[in-house]
Formats: structure tokens, C-alpha cells, sequence
């Protein structure tokens, strides 16, 4: 089961027209992780204090439909494929249930000198 969050669209994340700006979809994904993480009781705080960090490689997104000014979406995210040193996550993001974005994004485990490292404990309950 997918895990989901709702956003409210507010007037910073348009243009002039009341169109979400497409970079700050970017953003919805990034708060939407954190939120997983935290709910599968994994501090993505405490881990950058520890000196793991976490590196998107990679975005494939594909926009469908427009989120406009005053907008409640929401989104899911879910693992695709979790591997020692990377996981790829899987979002959709949905208004009233119709998709107006969906993404893959990759990420990477690194140490604090750019080295691709292990997840640490707890990673291994994501996909379940």
C-alpha cells in the first residue's frame, strides 16, 4: 500500500497564470519521501548527522494535468526496488483521484565523502 500525504497549493508555488510551476513538483516528491521515512520510523536528520546522506540520481516524470492555485493534491509514494546503496521510488501525484503527475526517482546512499554506502538499518522494512 502506498503511502500518501496531502499539499495544499499555495500562490509561491504558481506562475502568473496559477499554474504549479513544474520544478516544484520536485519539491511535493522531496516532502512526500521525507514523510515515508519518517513514517516507517527512519530520521533522515539523525542519518545526515551519522553521515549518510541521500543523493536523487535520477528523475523520470511525466506531467499529465496541471495543480492550480488553492489545489489539494496528493501524494503516494511507494519502493519500486530497494538495493544495498540505492532505491528507486515510485509517486504519484493525484487531485480528486486523477493523476497529474507520476515519477521514478533514484536515489543514492553516501558517505560523507561522496562514496556510495550501505543503507543503514532499517531499509530493509521499506518494501514489506
Amino acid at each position: 500500500m502506498a503511502h500518501r500525504i496531502k499539499i495544499k497549493i499555495y500562490y509561491e508555488d504558481t506562475d502568473a497564470g496559477g499554474v504549479v510551476y513544474y520544478a516544484k513538483y520536485l519539491n511535493y516528491l522531496e516532502r512526500a519521501r521525507t514523510e515515508f521515512l519518517s513514517d516507517h520510523g527512519i530520521n533522515v536528520a539523525e542519518l545526515h548527522n551519522l553521515g549518510y546522506f541521500f543523493v536523487v540520481t535520477h528523475v523520470d516524470i511525466h506531467y499529465r494535468q496541471p495543480a492550480r492555485l488553492g489545489d489539494i493534491i496528493e501524494v503516494t509514494t511507494e519502493i519500486n526496488e530497494l538495493r544495498n546503496a540505492s532505491m528507486t521510488i515510485k509517486s504519484h501525484i493525484l487531485r480528486d483521484n486523477a493523476v497529474l503527475a507520476e515519477a521514478d526517482v533514484t536515489l543514492a546512499c553516501i558517505d560523507k565523502n561522496g562514496k556510495p554506502t550501505r543503507f543503514p538499518e532499517g531499509f530493509n522494512t521499506l518494501k514489506e
